[in-house]
């Protein structure tokens, strides 16, 4: 029976993070971050490009690739006041992440904003913006001002909002890095393999990869497969409450493949994910799996504590992503869109994974109580050893390659 056998202590989960340790740039060659291997309790220090050398014939790496989109969208009021638009969720005339990019007509999104006090119900903001050397004006109007929906419009029936975001928007770097983004970023903020548009933030465990480790791990007989998860904004929100339980967790979309799931289905070796969003998509698949064996049809959204439920055994991997496939195949899909609040803190049982791929943390974080759910009070030695061998730390800092404890 799988329930939550104690009351998570956050605190358990703090650590001093000085600011000097916070990589505010990545290093000018991806794959040159140190790489920290723990296995079995016992700890390596060595490079990206060694990655390779700890992985067996056969691993199954599991990327991202969202494609984090410019998502901070500044405009000009006539009394030149600064109003920043941050697109968080979709909401009309779609809520799928890859239809709403590619429409041309006006769309509607759920957004923060910044200086709201300074922007009137029925003002509309214009900002004019060149595209393939055509001048386009951009407006935004509030709809809804209690939950901060923003409609998007646009004088170009040609012309995708993907093309709107990619001209006009800003990188939307993590707050903790504390600088205006640049030029560079657009480049370095995105994984070598991002593919899919939708995310706010980009997946960085990811960002380490370059072609020269694919090929050596190719060279070696690692696999590989895509899933997609579009990482919201939600992954930097500190919780703020003593329960962890209550915390909320922000939905993210995931897109999946029927060749992936059969890649996972018929996996022998060892699954590794590359970052955390990945680890989320996986179980987050199991946990579909478990919702269709004990009611056929149900919709493809797992909620933060799903896994928590109280219940007398649960189907090993290969049932939960046999019912996947047996749905798909019953609708005649060969692709399946889901959402998922999922929350990984310690009493997890992980059901799809043996390894992580992932960066250093914030203290006192979501991501922080997955560590601690995937190797145990082992987080605070690793994380020790990263801070005494001048590890850089969270977004654009270095990596490790964590096993979990079994």
């Amino acid at each position: 029976m799988i329930e939550i056998v104690q009351k998570v202590n956050l605190q358990e989960y703090e650590y001093t993070l000085p600011e000097e340790r916070i990589a505010k740039y990545p290093l000018e060659k991806r794959d040159s971050s140190k790489l920290l291997h723990y296995q079995s309790g016992k700890i390596s220090h060595n490079h990206f490009f060694d990655l390779p050398d700890f992985l067996d014939k056969g691993t199954l790496l599991v990327y991202n690739d969202t494609k984090v989109i410019p998502a901070r969208l500044i405009f000009q009021r006539e009394t030149g006041a600064r109003i920043e638009i941050f697109l968080l969720n979709p909401v009309q005339p779609t809520t799928v992440i890859p239809e709403i990019m590619l429409s041309t007509q006006p769309v509607t999104w759920q957004t923060m904003i910044g200086n709201a006090k300074k922007w009137k119900s029925d003002e509309i903001l214009k900002g004019m913006i060149e595209i393939q050397g055509h001048k386009v004006v951009l407006e935004a109007r509030l709809v809804d001002k209690e939950n901060k929906w923003v409609e998007f419009n646009w004088n170009s029936e040609s012309v995708p909002f993907v093309d709107i975001v990619e001209s006009s928007g800003e990188v939307p770097l993590p707050p903790y890095l504390n600088r205006k983004a640049e030029e560079s970023d657009k480049d370095r903020y995105q994984t070598v393999y991002s593919e899919k548009e939708g995310a706010v933030a980009a997946p960085t465990a990811g960002l380490h990869f370059t072609e020269e480790v694919f090929e050596k791990l190719r060279k070696k007989g690692i696999e590989e497969a895509q899933v997609t998860l579009h990482v919201s904004a939600g992954t930097f929100q500190p919780i703020k409450v003593d329960d962890v339980t209550a915390h909320p967790m922000h939905s993210e979309q995931i897109h999946l493949q029927k060749s992936t799931i059969e890649k996972l289905l018929n996996q022998q070796g060892s699954i590794v994910a590359v970052g955390t969003t990945s680890v989320r998509t996986l179980e987050s698949l199991y946990w579909y799996g478990v919702q269709l064996l004990e009611n056929k049809g149900t919709a493809f959204k797992v909620a933060k504590l799903i896994p928590y439920d109280s219940r007398e055994s649960l189907p090993s991997k290969n049932e939960a992503l046999q019912a996947v496939l047996n749905q798909m195949e019953a609708e005649g899909k060969v692709e399946i869109m889901g959402e998922t609040e999922i929350f990984i803190f310690p009493g997890y049982q992980f059901q799809m994974i043996d390894g992580l791929i992932t960066n250093f943390h914030q203290p006192g974080t979501t991501l922080m109580l997955l560590i601690g759910s995937l190797i145990g009070d082992d987080w605070k030695k690793i994380y020790q050893e990263a801070l005494d061998n001048d590890y850089r730390f969270l977004s654009y800092g270095d990596s490790s390659l964590l096993w979990i404890n079994k």
